[in-house]
């Protein structure tokens, strides 16, 4: 240890002097089996009585007291130039958003709102929250020897099991045992950290549960209402979807699923698990509900999140606006794999950036496991170990002793090792099958069957541009998973993230403190898989591949719509804290409206327009199937740019058969037995010519559907 990382650390208090209490005694003797025994043996046992009594006396002297970090001093007059600020900012979004193809008026705004925000910073009108003070937990720099090694060993034998891609009882039991005794050999003991208590803290911390709870239903209600009708149809990629989780009730448990491009196997099995839970079987309801469930799991660590920047109303802010916004829900409905990106993206930083604050390793073990599920989720989350490295580096630059960047990479390293136990599956498929595991992402990036449509560097900046403006302007024409070509963020979100960015440079340039960095950065390495489609330009910017961007972008957000709130208020004048809160929860209600439509209203109207009518086609099929007991006589003609044929299919419970009969093949049905059915598109002559030639008698009806231009031809044969 260094002399500077001895020095007294004002995050910390070592309460030495505290006795043990009561609390403290059945905290001791339940934490695991063996203290349980040894309390019952040391009831007639003296010697064990005294060692009870000197290991309870350790663990009370290792309570830790977080202090409250000092929070920045705010002028006592009315903040006049952040309310301008706000306001500008407001409109210059409003603007963006409501005349896209003339930015210049919102972009004018936009500079003069800035120029406020300056001002007020200048003048301590409008400040972000303190962050948390660091904390000197204790690195005893040691492992347990025997489980460390028994980790590596069951390790190797859990890898080479792993050979052939699938999964089973033996290297399944192999693998989580590895890691169990990786996590145990490096798991330190955890030590008391308190913030105090009386009657008015527990009081307060009543209060503040109820407040997070509502905000977390108001979150849930957003997420899960209308699931069912929200997106209204599937997609090509969901009948690839249902195959994969087909194949998993049928035995073939792969660890990764080479259909369509590849695909991590993480959410077919949830899938399963979602099916079997609630009764919603091989469907494309199961899909959705999974995935909206994976953007409920994201909200407890972006509340966390906010507290590791902020505190706890930060916490209560980024859970709101994240849990409202439109981009966020939107992927999280769509029943595709895009959520898994911001769900362990969230959990992955936040572990992060506190272990490197704490100095706990525990932190550490747990961002590497993270990181390591991360990577069996959505191949956008593959920028994650980018972001471990860069945020690492950017904390040796800030670090102020050489002790420290010594312990800074063995927190490193043991990320790595940890998402390298958890990661393993993958790592033994990827070197078996490199193509097939790198096929999807090679293919954006130009080096597999595509050609850069110009130089890799221009197209890169012009992505890199398009995608940083994609939270204020717009978010890339993507139909199937967003409102093409406006902002991704909503007006009072946009406009606080754009205050935000502003609020955190300053801060840096006067703190230096390696967090604002962290997550200025942060922003734009999350938004890389998407940025990084250089074959295919016009595929960004993605909410999809984007998606961990969000978590960064609305935490920036919640960090100034704090610091708004705490400059109005720091009076004690009834009337400022009138004006402080009614403003914030008029922009917050104004967001959560702004939102709710642009879901359930805009995205499927718009949604709607694009999809096509498979569910009406299943309906048909299941009434073929009641009527005449079997559907092996029926049949669904393709055409360019229709329909997806398999999908009819799962909505009539059929997920693994295919209804595709092209016209070249309409003599095979001759010989089999009546009845027939043939659907086809109104404006293919040439299969209903076919068909009226192969089967004179046939009847032809035009199904209506209640989709606007979406009628399809029916073609039956009775005998």
């Amino acid at each position: 240890m260094s002399k500077d990382s001895q020095l007294p650390n004002p995050g910390l208090q070592n309460k030495d002097l505290q006795e043990p209490t009561v609390l403290d005694l059945y905290k001791s003797v339940t934490k695991d089996w063996t203290s349980f025994y040894n309390f019952i043996r040391s009831l007639w046992d003296a010697r064990r009585r005294d060692e009870l009594n000197r290991s309870l006396a350790a663990d009370a002297a290792y309570a830790i007291e977080e202090l409250k970090p000092e929070e920045p001093a705010r002028a006592a007059y009315f903040p006049w130039r952040s309310v301008l600020a706000l306001f500008l900012a407001l409109a210059g979004q409003f603007s963006l958003e409501s005349m896209h193809d003339q930015p210049n008026l919102g972009v004018a705004l936009y500079i003069f709102a800035i120029g406020f925000v300056i001002w007020a910073a200048i003048k301590d009108e409008w400040h972000l929250p303190a962050l948390p003070a660091f904390m000197q937990m204790p690195e005893p720099l040691t492992t347990r020897t025997a489980a460390f090694i028994v980790s590596i060993v069951i390790a190797l034998m859990a890898f080479f099991s792993f050979g052939g891609g699938k999964f089973d009882i033996i290297n399944i039991t192999l693998w989580v045992s590895s890691l169990g005794f990786l996590v145990y050999s490096l798991w330190l003991k955890n030590i008391k950290i308190t913030t105090g208590s009386n009657t008015d803290e527990r009081r307060r911390k009543l209060i503040w549960s109820v407040i997070m709870v509502g905000v977390f239903a108001v979150a849930v209600f957003f997420r899960l209402y209308r699931t069912d009708s929200i997106p209204v149809e599937p997609f090509s990629d969901h009948a690839e979807k249902i195959l994969d989780v087909y194949e998993i009730t049928q035995g073939d448990y792969k660890i990764f699923f080479p259909r369509n491009t590849g695909r991590e196997a993480l959410q077919m099995y949830w899938t399963v698990l979602v099916a079997n839970l609630f009764g919603t079987g091989l469907s494309y309801l199961s899909l959705k509900l999974g995935t909206a469930l994976l953007g409920i799991l994201t909200l407890p660590y972006i509340y966390l999140l906010g507290k590791e920047f902020g505190n706890e109303r930060v916490g209560l802010f980024a859970l709101f606006l994240f849990g409202i916004a439109y981009w966020p829900n939107v992927i999280s409905r769509i029943g595709l794999r895009f959520p898994l990106y911001p769900l362990f993206a969230a959990p992955t930083l936040l572990y992060l950036i506190r272990g490197l604050r704490t100095r706990n390793r525990n932190d550490f073990i747990l961002s590497g496991i993270f990181l390591g599920v991360g990577l069996h989720g959505y191949s956008p989350f593959r920028i994650m170990p980018i972001l471990i490295v860069v945020a690492f580096g950017i904390y040796f630059l800030h670090a102020q002793s050489k002790a420290n960047r010594q312990q800074g990479f063995l927190w490193f390293v043991i990320i790595v090792i940890t998402s390298l136990f958890v990661f393993m599956p993958l790592l033994r498929y990827w070197m078996e099958h490199p193509d097939q595991f790198g096929y999807r992402a090679f293919s954006r990036l130009g080096s597999v069957e595509t050609v850069l449509p110009g130089p890799a560097w221009q197209i890169f900046l012009s992505n890199l541009y398009r995608g940083l403006l994609m939270f204020n302007w717009d978010d890339g024409e993507i139909w199937v998973n967003s409102l093409p070509h406006r902002p991704a963020l909503d007006i009072v979100t946009g406009a606080l993230f754009v205050i935000g960015i502003v609020l955190l440079i300053v801060r840096y340039a006067r703190q230096r403190d390696w967090r604002d960095m962290v997550l200025l950065v942060s922003i734009p390495v999350l938004l890389m898989p998407s940025i990084l489609s250089l074959a295919f330009p016009s595929e960004n910017p993605a909410l999809n591949r984007a998606g961990g961007g969000a978590v960064a972008a609305i935490l920036v957000s919640a960090l100034a719509l704090d610091g708004l709130l705490a400059g109005l208020s720091n009076a004690s004048s009834g009337r400022r804290l009138f004006i402080a809160y009614g403003l914030t929860g008029i922009l917050l209600v104004t967001s959560a409206l702004q939102n709710y439509d642009l879901v359930f209203n805009k995205f499927d109207k718009n949604f709607r327009a694009g999809a096509w009518n498979t569910s009406e086609m299943g309906r048909v099929i299941s009434d073929f199937r009641d009527s005449y007991g079997q559907t092996d006589t029926f049949w669904i003609v393709p055409f360019p740019y229709w329909v997806d044929t398999r999908l009819p299919g799962v909505w009539a419970g059929i997920p693994n058969r295919d209804f595709a009969l092209w016209p070249e093949n309409f003599s095979q049905t001759v010989n089999l037995p009546a009845p027939k059915m043939f659907i086809f598109w109104p404006e293919d002559l040439q299969t209903e010519n076919a068909l009226k030639e192969l089967y004179p008698d046939g009847a032809l009806t035009r199904y209506t559907s209640t989709f606007a231009g979406k009628d399809f031809m029916m073609f039956f044969v009775e005998r």
